[in-house]
């Protein structure tokens, strides 16, 4: 118990310190977004549901939404803060294969690198950062303390379009590296999460 309080505590004060840092931003961008989310590793492990009776369980590919926030300190260069969710389906593979929808609770940062700088039309950008996840099974609930938190790398790219004055429509594709959640007997090797998204931002 005091080391989930201690790990959220670090987390907010960190959003809180890099907030502060970011407040004189040049440019600031706060947008939605939604598309899919693609899985590859998705085997967890196995799991025995009766005597003498050990499945495989895995995650399926599903669909995400979710908000950014932009912040363009430099002309090249920018930070950007989010949280996504994505659904999913948690997969037993018996005879038949039984599954039941779960929730991934994503929040990630990301420094930003553009291609062209602040206040053109277009601009390509290459992202990086960190970020973590919340599995959270069926019957679980996030807010209460339920599911499996992992954290992970993120890296990808992407194209700003700018529509008008203030509004800019952006595309993005980003891959997510997380070790695999409920730490399963069996499991192995990581999960690869790729986003594809589309979505729009209002420039302050």
């Amino acid at each position: 118990m005091f080391g989930k309080v201690f790990g959220k505590n670090i987390l907010v004060s960190g959003f809180l310190l890099l907030g502060a840092a970011l407040a004189p931003a040049q440019v600031a961008e706060f947008g939605v977004h939604g598309g899919a989310s693609r899985l590859q590793g998705e085997h967890l492990g196995s799991l025995a549901l009766s005597p003498g009776s050990v499945v495989r369980v895995s995650l399926k590919d599903g669909w995400r939404f979710g908000f950014r926030m932009t912040f363009n300190n430099w002309r090249f260069f920018g930070h950007e803060l989010g949280y996504a969710y994505n659904r999913t389906q948690l997969r037993f593979e018996s005879t038949p294969p039984e599954q039941a929808g779960m929730a991934i609770h994503q929040g990630f940062y990301n420094f930003l690198v553009y291609a062209l700088p602040e206040g053109s039309p277009v601009r390509p950008f290459a992202a990086g950062g960190g970020h973590f996840s919340n599995f959270t099974p069926p019957g679980a609930s996030a807010s209460q303390g339920g599911g499996s938190n992992k954290f992970g790398l993120n890296y990808g790219g992407g194209v700003k379009i700018r529509v008008s004055p203030r509004f800019v429509v952006r595309l993005d594709v980003r891959e997510y590296l997380t070790g695999k959640p409920f730490d399963l007997p069996g499991v192995s090797g990581s999960l690869r999460q790729l986003e594809i998204s589309a979505g729009f931002s209002f420039v302050m």
